[in-house]
């Protein structure tokens, strides 16, 4: 742990560089193992500040609109674009960065199929698997709107030479092996017709207790029964697992009735949405989480319901100590938002036992973001 003294100003997210670093490699050596080819999703985590790192480990990036195809091309070897829906006016550019476009329909490819001629164009479909149980995050719920369906796919439209599914969500390998044997027994007449697999993100390969050789011998076994396919997949989070951490402090300390809530200078809802949307308590650095009796922690916008868990700690909290909430890296800064005009976090990086700050934001970005 590094000297949290060095924090003179909160909210911040803070890379741990060293830890960051230990995921990398793990990738790295993965990579070298398996017969796939590790694309780094810049939805799940967008600090350009380290993405030449990021870049030495990964094949390529995937971007899921302009501005992030944007920001990955001077960095990526190659740019992998999907979209719900793509805008007129932005496709021409995306299609001039991207080496691989994926269509989530068949309108969408039809619609823009001759606009991007030096593109592998692939589609989307659902592989009618998951295991995902909040309905927010489940692409395919019933209704969805994600993917093609196989009783509408009886055979590929001329010129897409691959297919894209995205199921998993913080996913084991056993979940992996799961999808593969549905795309098989779903989509099993097309796979003879293309040229490459995109397994989507939700691959937590990084994270302790993953089976890394379930994850080698399916990849590998797909492989051998189809050699001809590329296969790729595109980790976010995995890229940054457990690398950071939310610091925050304690601004005051709010009793009712029982339960006692400590205020922070933070926000669930404007700086950590997943909080609430999966809905998760994050660990807390000298803290666990307890059924009753703890402390909540409490944000600092006005929704009501801005707050999560309850917590005991080693020492008593007080007003004025900050608190480190863990694995802070993924889906948080990239999900931001400045409602009630609550700034941004500072983002910031340890390196070498050293804290830096490498953006801040004030007023002016939060008036640029409006009228």
């Amino acid at each position: 742990m590094f000297d949290t003294n060095q924090i003179l100003h909160t909210p911040a997210f803070v890379l741990d560089y060293e830890r960051f670093t230990r995921n990398l490699q793990l990738i790295k050596d993965l990579h070298r193992q398996v017969p796939v080819k590790f694309l780094f999703a810049l939805k799940g985590f967008a600090m350009h500040a380290v993405f030449a790192e990021l870049a030495e480990t990964a094949c390529g990036a995937t971007a899921s609109s302009l501005n992030e195809a944007l920001l990955a091309s001077p960095y990526f070897a190659e740019v992998h674009a999907y979209a719900p829906v793509y805008q007129d006016r932005e496709f021409a550019t995306i299609a001039a960065l991207a080496k691989h476009i994926t269509f989530n329909s068949l309108s969408q490819y039809e619609k823009h199929k001759n606009d991007c001629p030096n593109a592998e164009k692939g589609l989307r479909i659902n592989p009618l698997y998951s295991t995902v149980e909040t309905a927010l995050y489940d692409p395919c719920a019933e209704g969805s709107r994600l993917g093609v369906l196989p009783e509408d796919l009886a055979v590929l439209p001329q010129g897409i030479t691959g297919l894209h599914v995205h199921n998993l969500c913080e996913s084991g390998a056993r979940e992996l092996e799961r999808t593969l044997h549905s795309i098989e027994h779903h989509y099993g007449h097309l796979l003879s017709s293309i040229s490459w697999l995109n397994l989507g993100g939700g691959h937590l390969v990084t994270r302790k207790g993953y089976d890394l050789e379930l994850f080698k011998a399916v990849l590998s076994s797909f492989n051998l029964r189809h050699p001809h396919i590329q296969l790729f997949v595109e980790p976010g989070a995995a890229f940054v697992w457990e690398t950071g951490y939310l610091a925050t402090r304690i601004l005051d300390i709010v009793h009712n009735r029982g339960i006692t809530t400590l205020m922070l200078d933070s926000s669930f809802a404007s700086h950590m949405p997943d909080c609430l949307e999966m809905p998760y308590a994050p660990k807390v650095v000298g803290a666990q989480l307890t059924q009753k009796g703890g402390y909540r922690l409490g944000g600092c916008s006005c929704l009501a319901g801005d707050w999560v868990g309850s917590y005991h700690f080693e020492k008593p909290p007080k007003v004025g100590d900050m608190l480190l909430l863990c694995d802070m890296m993924h889906y948080t800064m990239v999900k931001t938002t400045m409602f009630n005009g609550i700034a941004l976090p500072d983002i910031a990086i340890v390196r070498d036992g050293l804290y830096q700050v490498v953006k801040s934001f004030g007023f002016d970005d939060y008036q640029r973001r409006l009228s």
